[in-house]
């Protein structure tokens, strides 16, 4: 009986190892010797990683790294005139060149300043009129003549100067007459100049009394930012 209860027991203990064997469980994990050993790998070198593009750099950037915010590539480019003709453009643009600037002479329809005129009132009667003539004419004053004023009426012309000094003088010749002449600016249409240029950031805006000429003339100039088509 007892040796029988044995082969029982031997026999239940065999199929319990072989139901473990057969389901993987009694199996002991394998060991792969020939793995090659681990290395450090990037994130970037994952194959499950999101690979996301390069930043592409940034074309013309305003500011220059370590800059203290100054534009560095920003033109500004500016016209100055307008000029009454073609030798005082020249003469701008040659005094432009020479300080370091690449000027470009521009011709545009406008209106221009023309001169400084003198003139008197016109004597509201005809024989002052005539006797005002007479006398600037005795005077030295040859050239004066009646015209058009600058505000509708008629006056006196004593003559249209582009050269302070002379303008000065003939006010002078007619007050020592008696006279107490007026004067006005004077404009006219026509073909005018201007000169374009482009300024670096760290340029200053340009003094227009600094592209005088010599020769004592006047030019009404002003400094204007460039229009659309010649920038």
């Amino acid at each position: 009986m007892t040796i029988l209860k044995s082969i029982v027991v031997v026999l239940v203990l065999a199929n319990v190892c072989y139901f473990l064997w057969q389901h993987g469980i009694a199996k002991a994990p394998e060991v792969d010797v020939a793995a090659a050993p681990a290395t450090l790998r990037l994130a970037s070198e994952s194959p499950d990683a999101v690979r996301v593009p390069p930043a592409e750099p940034v074309a013309d950037s305003p500011r220059e790294a370590g800059s203290s915010g100054l534009l560095t590539n920003v033109k500004r480019c500016i016209s100055v005139g307008p000029f009454r003709d073609v030798s005082e453009a020249a003469h701008a643009a040659s005094t432009l060149r020479s300080g370091g600037y690449d000027p470009r002479q521009r011709v545009a329809d406008g209106e221009v300043w023309a001169g400084v005129w003198v003139y008197l009132p016109l004597p509201p009667s005809r024989p002052a009129a005539e006797q005002t003539l007479a006398k600037l004419k005795a005077g030295g004053v040859d050239d004066a003549l009646e015209m058009p004023g600058p505000n509708d009426g008629s006056v006196i012309s004593l003559g249209l100067y582009s050269e302070p000094k002379r303008a000065q003088a003939r006010v002078a010749q007619a007050q020592a007459l008696g006279f107490n002449p007026g004067i006005a600016d004077r404009r006219r249409n026509g073909n005018v100049y201007w000169i374009d240029i482009d300024l670096k950031p760290t340029d200053s805006l340009l003094n227009p009394s600094d592209l005088q000429g010599e020769s004592g003339r006047i030019v009404r100039l002003e400094v204007k930012g460039c229009p659309a088509g010649a920038q």
